[in-house]
């Protein structure tokens, strides 16, 4: 080979390689742009798969509605043929993953027997792919679960094709709420990259998550009361209005409301505080709900809407203070009400723990049904209430009935309570008074003063029917202040014109709500002074059960109106208790002996008994003894006998207006002129 030859072929040689060289980086280069495309696409498709959850997450109404979501989109993004929920049971302990019933499958019949089997099956901690992530709270992958010794649906993935498999937590802080699991029809080796991306999407599927508690907590705080956990007074009245909505759609459908007032509750929170009476009122409500849970008496509502359905708990409310009231859902007559009250009052009779301490809580128990007829949902509460207050009064721990003539008397009270309103602004009050008479010489010494009230269309209006009611919406105040003052102006024109030794006496009722006012001496004092009576011609009448409901303060305050030259009586005498050591501490001038006593006493050996009992006692005391209600000759002889200083009853004089009694005392004063001409 010459030197030419030689030359050219080394050449050739270096060219050949360079060429070489270069079709390699250009293959190289190749590769790595078509890497970079590959990756390019692949992060633009992570990119949307992102943003698409994302979006999703902050549009969707409700959780389960982006969970279908992420599911369908991830599949499409991992072409993987079936993905599929799970969310924690927190109600067991500890807790499991249970199927939400949602998924995605590519072929829902070849896949149908893995569907209902993974729905029917309960996934503890650590137990198959949700638990082992509910375990770690972190993703994890199975390369082939037909190999995996911790997949209890093996025979049933290997029956469709499924192989590979991975799943991801949905967390809401540490806790797994929710797992999200998917499967492939070929065995393939962990992805880190994309189990990275789905502990991202497990991190929006949270938020989403939270959200919904966030709602769900705004939402039941605003609908329950935050005491007791109960519905409050707001949802129970959308629960009633729905339940009457049903009453009117079917008249063969019939409802119930109850409406609980604890009893005597007041004496809770007096005497060991109010916290204690907060945990009191939770501890009911507890049984309550255990009560009506075992009876299944407030059902799971069965409507037609779904928007109608409730969870069955709604159906307790509590309204405030120690009011309860309970729908009682579809019943068949009046007596399943009246067994569910007889039930919640036998469960209340074991006592309550309240820190330590044992309290006994009965229950009164109102009952409306719906046979009576509604428009509206607060006409049932408004008859309730007053078959509660009914059943009050006929002596507590007891249930009710509402019917018509509760409503009416209802309707009369709310109209007399706007006449007596009417009443005061009007001054349609008049005294009359009842001659109080010496049984040693038969001279009228005093009277008593006794409201009337001259209604317009009704007349004359006992006191009986509205001082109750005027103490009641706090009127009270203003009567008792017309009446002492009035009896004392009374008073002091008869005592200027009927002159006597001692001086005539005016005698009027205080009611406990006037006792318990603030600067009642005060105002005592300003009316005796300006009236101008006579010292200690005022005697103020009070009845033993309000004097004794409070003896200390009663002994105090009697002191005070003792100061102002006053005498002091103690009425309806032997009707209550009254501890005779407080009743030598009272400043007392008069006790008066009951009507109940006097009536037919002639007759009846036993009020006899009592009634010298009682002036045996007031003489011991040193206290002028009047009796009431004297109406036969034979009363008033056995009250003379037994050796009463004082009388009135019908057998004298009945009550009369001012006029009348002045010519009682103008009559008088003749005869007794007469007498001693």
């Amino acid at each position: 080979m010459t030197e030419t030859q030689a030359s050219l072929e080394a050449e050739l040689a270096r060219l050949h390689k360079r060429l070489k060289r270069e079709a390699s980086a250009r293959q190289e280069a190749e590769s790595i742009a078509e890497r970079g495309l590959r990756e390019l696409y692949q992060r633009q498709q992570e990119i949307e798969l992102l943003e698409a959850i994302a979006v999703a997450a902050n549009e969707a109404v409700g959780v389960d509605e982006v969970m279908a979501f992420a599911v369908r989109e991830i599949c499409r993004y991992t072409q993987w043929p079936v993905g599929h929920v799970l969310y924690a049971d927190c109600q067991k302990s500890p807790s499991c993953m249970v199927s939400a019933n949602i998924w995605h499958c590519s072929d829902t019949q070849r896949f149908a027997t893995f569907q209902v089997l993974s729905s029917g099956l309960e996934f503890g901690t650590g137990v198959g792919l949700p638990g082992r992530i509910l375990e770690s709270s972190k993703p994890a992958w199975i390369m082939d679960v037909r190999a995996d010794p911790n997949f209890p649906r093996a025979p049933q993935a290997r029956l469709v094709g499924l192989k590979a498999a991975f799943g991801f937590p949905v967390l809401v802080g540490a806790e797994v709420v929710s797992v999200l699991e998917f499967f492939a029809e070929e065995s393939l080796q962990p992805d880190g990259r994309l189990l990275k991306i789905m502990g991202q999407i497990g991190t929006q599927l949270g938020r989403v998550i939270e959200r919904q508690r966030a709602r769900e907590r705004l939402l039941h705080d605003a609908f329950h009361d935050p005491l007791t956990q109960l519905a409050n007074r707001a949802l129970f009245l959308d629960r009633l209005h729905i339940t009457l909505s049903r009453f009117k759609r079917n008249k063969n459908y019939q409802f119930a409301v109850l409406f609980l007032d604890l009893d005597r509750f007041k004496v809770v929170n007096d005497s060991l505080g109010h916290l204690a009476g907060d945990q009191l009122l939770v501890q009911v409500a507890q049984r309550l709900r255990a009560c009506l849970r075992s009876t299944d008496v407030v059902a799971h509502l069965k409507a037609d809407d779904e928007s109608e359905r409730w969870a069955w708990d709604e159906c307790i409310a509590h309204l405030g203070g120690d009011e309860f009231t309970i729908i009682l859902d579809d019943i068949r007559d009046a007596s399943a009400p009246i067994r569910v009250a007889e039930r919640i009052q036998y469960e209340l009779v074991t006592p309550f723990d309240v820190d330590g301490q044992a309290v006994y809580s009965t229950v009164s128990i109102g009952i409306a049904l719906s046979s009576t007829g509604y428009a509206v949902e607060e006409d049932i509460l408004r008859d309730a209430a007053p078959a509660m207050y009914r059943a009050k009064t006929l002596g507590r721990s007891r249930w009710a009935m509402f019917d018509q003539m509760m409503h009416n008397q209802a309707v009369a009270c709310l109209q007399l309570e706007a006449d007596l309103h009417r009443a005061v602004r009007e001054q349609e009050f008049r005294l009359f008074y009842q001659p109080i008479v010496s049984l040693g010489d038969g001279v009228v010494r005093g009277f008593e003063a006794l409201i009337r009230w001259v209604h317009p269309r009704l007349g004359l209006v006992s006191p009986a029917e509205f001082i109750g009611l005027a103490e009641e919406i706090g009127l009270i105040r203003d009567i008792g202040d017309w009446v002492l003052q009035e009896a004392c102006r009374q008073l002091s024109e008869w005592q200027r014109a009927f002159p006597s030794e001692p001086p005539l006496t005016m005698s009027v009722n205080i009611s406990a709500r006037q006792l318990n006012q603030a600067n009642l001496v005060g105002r005592v004092a300003k009316i005796v002074q300006s009236s101008c009576i006579a010292p200690g011609s005022l005697k103020l009448e009070l009845t033993e059960s309000v004097v004794m409901s409070d003896a200390e303060r009663s002994c105090q305050l009697f002191q005070e109106l003792k100061g102002l030259g006053i005498q002091l009586s103690l009425d309806d005498f032997g009707t209550g208790y009254s501890s005779l050591s407080y009743l030598r501490r009272l400043p007392l001038d008069v006790l008066k002996v009951d009507r109940s006593f006097v009536s037919h006493m002639d007759v009846d050996e036993e009020k006899q008994n009592i009634t010298q009992i009682i002036v045996l006692l007031a003489r011991t005391l040193g206290l002028t003894v009047i009796a009431e209600g004297a109406e036969t000759e034979g009363e008033v002889k056995q009250l003379r006998e037994l050796g009463c200083d004082y009388v009135q009853g019908y057998y004298f004089h009945r009550p009369m207006p001012a006029n009348s009694a002045k010519l009682v005392l103008q009559e008088q004063l003749e005869r007794l002129s007469v007498g001693q001409a």
